[in-house]
């Protein structure tokens, strides 16, 4: 929905691997040096309550092409790690296989990871450039070069040109310059497996942020006290339990070179877009799969949690001239509400399944107050990963976390007096009207939204008054 002509807009879209909300310059309070993702920001709109509905990578990328909660495919987890599962397939609807025939020229450029046995071009798109290109590329340029291996930390002893996240960045640009010249929309994505650990900025972004200068997050007193037993265990799996803070600082200084070592790139690919030509008819897209714990709560990675280091995530679209410079507070998800946006924007017609709502009618003019049946709430999974199953279902709202855990105990969050998830106040009394209320609404979206793995007597007997079982 172009509403300033009938021309359908390029879209740019880039996702990030594994991106903190608070980890860009905007959001951290300059802590972390991203100018062009800022600017971006200043010239779109940010939301500031986007949530991941799984924090976890291959169902979170198949969700974004075909707008539908992983559970209802049975793509419960990454299908390259522990057990085989189910994954999306090109037969399966997606709002990229209507590139072609609505008359896109589209790319995909970086990491994948939707689908073991089929690419992008499989799923709609007319060119891929993936990782394992990158690889040769790396390989014939740097043919005696030795990965120092471990997810700690590192430093890419490479050129900063024939770094990842350049290499990809001037693709793209060379791609956007070519595309410029046709009379044809067109479409490129660009996924960046940065900053997933382990972080190896190249010696330029390594040395810009100094461990000692890093302070704690806010969540790394965590105790674990009346909180599930795996999360404590995380801490093993990963061999980090006595990490201190001086450990982790180091982790987190190049957690966050390698994101300022990102927006480098990417200024390349904003300027691009500008030197196009076609700014004003190229919405810009830019998300990321999910947070990282990188720390906080004394953990590693992502899994067997859904705090929110891993579900709060950065949301951005920018067009000049048809969305204004704005920050949002919507509750909303990052990817679920951008299948229809996009498809909607594009004109590639209506996907079956979709969960999420089209973002662009708040955009363009129309305030919250205009909307009050705009969701309240947001609704994040996870089925567990390499150390074992896990089945774990939240709801959030601005200012509370309800989280089901089959298995263990549940967690409660107030956010208010609680930003940062330490007291899980499951247990008290003050809460117990709350929670059920987020119980019955949890079970109920599940449902409606096609997670089968609730829909037995056993998990209602959990979650619902016994008169609702």
């Amino acid at each position: 929905m172009n509403t300033n002509n009938s021309v359908q807009p390029n879209v740019v879209m880039i996702v990030l691997d594994q991106l903190r909300y608070d980890s860009l310059g905007f959001t951290s309070g300059d802590a972390v040096k991203t100018p062009n993702i800022d600017r971006i920001a200043s010239s779109g709109a940010h939301f500031e309550n986007a949530f991941n509905h799984l924090p976890t990578c291959c169902p979170s990328r198949q969700s974004m092409l075909n707008g539908q909660r992983p559970e209802a495919f049975g793509a419960h987890w990454n299908y390259d790690i522990a057990l085989p599962i189910s994954t999306l397939s090109p037969d399966m609807p997606t709002w990229t296989s209507a590139l072609k025939r609505n008359g896109y020229k589209s790319s995909y450029f970086g990491k994948w990871h939707v689908s073991p046995d089929s690419d992008p071009v499989d799923f709609g798109y007319d060119h891929y450039v993936g990782q394992e290109e990158y690889v040769e590329f790396r390989n014939r340029a740097y043919p005696d070069l030795v990965d120092d291996g471990g997810w700690e930390a590192g430093v890419d002893p490479v050129a900063l040109e024939d770094s990842e996240t350049h290499w990809f960045a001037n693709n793209v640009r060379t791609k956007i310059q070519e595309y410029s010249e046709s009379e044809q929309p067109w479409h490129v994505r660009l996924d960046l497996v940065q900053p997933h650990l382990p972080c190896r900025p190249v010696e330029e972004f390594a040395k810009r942020y100094d461990p000692e200068q890093i302070a704690p997050w806010a969540s790394f007193g965590e105790t674990f006290e009346g909180k599930p037993y795996i999360q404590r265990q995380q801490l093993e799996s990963w061999g980090i339990t006595d990490w201190s803070w001086e450990q982790w600082a180091v982790v987190v200084a190049r957690y966050f070179g390698i994101i300022e070592q990102v927006d480098h790139a990417l200024g390349r690919v904003f300027d691009a877009v500008e030197e196009s030509g076609q700014a004003a008819n190229t919405l810009i897209i830019f998300t990321t799969d999910h947070g990282d714990m990188c720390g906080s709560h004394r953990m590693m990675d992502k899994h067997y949690v859904l705090y929110d280091d891993v579900i709060h995530v950065p949301l951005i679209l920018a067009w000049p001239g048809v969305i204004s410079p704005q920050s949002r507070k919507e509750m909303v998800y990052n990817v679920l509400d951008l299948v229809p946006t996009i498809a909607n924007t594009m004109g590639l017609g209506e996907l079956p399944g979709l969960v999420g709502r089209d973002l662009m009618p708040l955009l363009v003019g129309q305030r919250v107050e205009e909307s009050p049946d705009w969701r309240d709430n947001v609704v994040s999974t996870y089925n567990g990963q390499q150390f074992g199953l896990y089945t774990q279902r939240s709801i959030r709202t601005e200012t509370a976390k309800y989280i089901f855990n089959a298995t263990d105990v549940d967690e409660f969050y107030d956010l208010l007096a609680d930003p940062d998830e330490l007291v899980n106040a499951i247990d008290q009394p003050e809460n117990v009207e709350t929670i059920r209320g987020l119980r019955q609404i949890l079970y109920e979206t599940l449902i409606r939204e096609g997670d089968r793995q609730v829909d037995n007597a056993w998990i209602r007997r959990q979650l619902l008054p016994l008169a609702q079982r």
